[in-house]
C-alpha cells in the first residue's frame, strides 16, 4: 500500500469510508476520540440506496443477520388512527430498486461495519485521539491530535460528525442551526406490543406540530420508537429545547411526552406507554449545502454529518454517509495514476456528492413541515395521499442511488 489517509471519526460514517478505502489497496488511520467503538440512539431505516452499498462491501449477509424487512410503511393519523397513505415495501421494493428495504438498530450497523473493518490488514485503529488541527503540504497532510500525536498521509477525511473539528478547520467557524424539534427514542420489545401492532411494517403518524415512527429492529424482537415535537417543552424539567435533555429522567421523559402528545390514538398510546426508558435528543442541522467547497477543498474532505447533516423526515442520515464512502472507494478505484492525484479526486467527490446531499437536506427539513402541518396545509397533504397513494411517498430518484462519479 503506497496511499495514506487519515480518517477522523469512528461512527458509521467513518468507518464506512476505511472500509471503502482499504479494499482498494489504501492505509487507514482511522482516529476515534472515544475510548471504545460504540453507537449511541436506537434504530435507523436504511432504503434500497444504503443497502446497495452494504451489498457492494459483501455485507449483506451480515445485514440479514442483524435488521428487519418491513413489508409496508403505514401513515396514521396521530389523534384519530385513520390511514392516511401507504407504501409496500418488501418483495415490491425489490423489483422496484433491485434491493430491499431494511431497519436496523444503530448500533448494530455499526458493529457490522466495525467487524468488516478489522478484518482489513490496512487498517489501523485509534481510541482517545480527538483532531486539534491540520497542516496541509504540497504532498501531504498533518493531523495533530489533542495529545499532541501526529498522523500523516496523502489526504484527510473529517468524518467526525455535527460538531466537526475538520469542517471547523476547512470552512470556518459555523454555528449549528437548532431546528425546534426535540426528539424522544425509545426501544420496546415486540412481545410487549398489543398483537396487532407486531406486523413488520414501518408506521409514521402525522399530526399539527409533531409526528412518531415505530419500526421493527433487531429481526423483528424489538421496535424503535421515535416520537418528535417542536416548540418549547420540558417546563418543569430543564426549560426550552437543548437545555441538557440527556441529564432528565425516564419518568420526566415520559411525562413531558405524554403532555405534549395530549390526546392521540389508542394505538400510538400503547406504544408509547410499551416504551420503558426514553432518551431525548434535540434536533440540529445546517443549511443544505451550497456548492462542491463544501465537501472537499484541496486534500481534505468532509462526509457523512460533517458535511451535510440531516433532520431525520427523510430517513436518510445514515445512507448519505455511506453512499459517500462507497463513492470515495470508487473513485480510488478509478484511479489510474500512481500516487493518487488526491486534490483533483477528492474534488471530483465533492463534485459528484454535494447537489444530491443538499436535495436530501431540503427534502429533509420539507418533510418536517409537512409531517406537522397544520390547518390547510394538513387538509392539502391528507387528500394528496389518498389522491396520489404510494406515488407520493416513493422516491425513485433517492431509492435508485447512489449515483456512479461524475467526470
Amino acid at each position: 500500500m503506497t496511499e495514506q489517509v487519515v480518517v477522523a471519526g469512528g461512527g458509521i460514517g467513518g468507518l464506512g469510508a476505511a472500509l471503502a478505502l482499504s479494499r482498494e489497496g489504501v492505509a487507514v488511520d482511522l482516529l476515534e476520540q472515544a475510548s471504545a467503538f460504540g453507537e449511541v440512539g436506537a434504530g435507523l431505516q436504511l432504503g434500497p440506496n444504503a443497502v446497495r452499498v452494504l451489498d457492494a462491501w459483501g455485507l449483506l449477509g451480515a445485514l440479514k443477520g442483524v435488521a428487519a424487512f418491513p413489508e409496508a410503511l403505514r401513515v396514521r393519523d396521530v389523534s384519530k388512527g385513520t390511514a392516511l397513505g401507504a407504501l409496500t415495501l418488501g418483495f415490491e421494493a425489490r423489483q422496484r430498486y433491485g434491493q430491499v428495504y431494511a431497519t436496523v438498530h444503530r448500533a448494530d450497523l455499526h458493529g457490522l461495519l466495525l467487524e468488516a473493518v478489522e478484518r482489513q490488514s490496512g487498517v489501523r485503529l485509534r481510541l482517545n485521539q480527538r483532531v486539534a488541527s491540520y497542516v496541509e503540504g504540497g504532498s501531504g497532510i498533518r493531523v495533530t491530535d489533542e495529545d499532541g500525536s501526529l498522523f500523516e498521509g496523502q489526504a484527510l477525511l473529517g468524518c467526525d460528525g455535527l460538531w466537526s473539528r475538520v469542517r471547523s478547520q476547512m470552512l470556518g467557524a459555523q454555528p449549528v442551526r437548532s431546528s425546534g424539534h426535540l426528539a424522544y427514542r425509545g426501544l420496546v420489545r415486540t412481545g410487549d406490543l398489543p398483537p396487532s401492532l407486531r406486523a413488520c411494517v414501518v408506521t409514521a403518524w402525522l399530526g399539527p406540530r409533531l409526528h412518531a415512527v415505530h419500526y421493527p429492529v433487531r429481526r423483528g424482537d424489538w421496535f424503535n420508537v421515535v416520537v418528535v415535537v417542536q416548540g418549547v417543552i420540558g417546563q418543569g424539567h430543564g426549560g426550552e429545547v437543548g437545555s441538557d435533555p440527556q441529564s432528565w429522567t425516564h419518568e420526566a421523559h415520559a411525562a413531558d411526552l405524554r403532555r405534549t402528545l395530549g390526546p392521540v390514538s389508542s394505538d400510538l398510546l400503547a406504544v408509547v406507554d410499551a416504551v420503558g426508558d426514553w432518551k431525548l435528543w434535540p434536533l440540529n442541522d445546517r443549511a443544505p449545502m451550497a456548492g462542491a467547497r463544501e465537501h472537499a477543498q484541496g486534500r481534505v474532505a468532509l462526509l457523512g454529518d460533517a458535511a451535510h447533516p440531516l433532520r431525520p423526515y427523510l430517513a436518510q442520515g445514515a445512507a448519505m454517509a455511506l453512499e459517500d464512502a462507497w463513492t470515495m472507494g470508487q473513485l480510488v478505484g478509478e484511479a489510474n495514476s500512481q500516487p493518487v492525484n488526491w486534490p483533483e479526486l477528492l474534488q471530483r467527490f465533492a463534485r459528484t456528492r454535494w447537489q444530491r446531499n443538499a436535495r436530501v437536506q431540503s427534502r429533509s427539513a420539507r418533510n418536517g413541515t409537512i409531517f406537522h402541518a397544520e390547518g390547510p396545509l394538513r387538509w392539502s397533504r391528507n387528500a394528496a395521499m389518498w389522491a396520489l397513494g404510494e406515488t407520493l411517498l416513493d422516491n425513485p430518484w433517492l431509492y435508485e442511488g447512489p449515483p456512479a462519479p461524475v467526470a
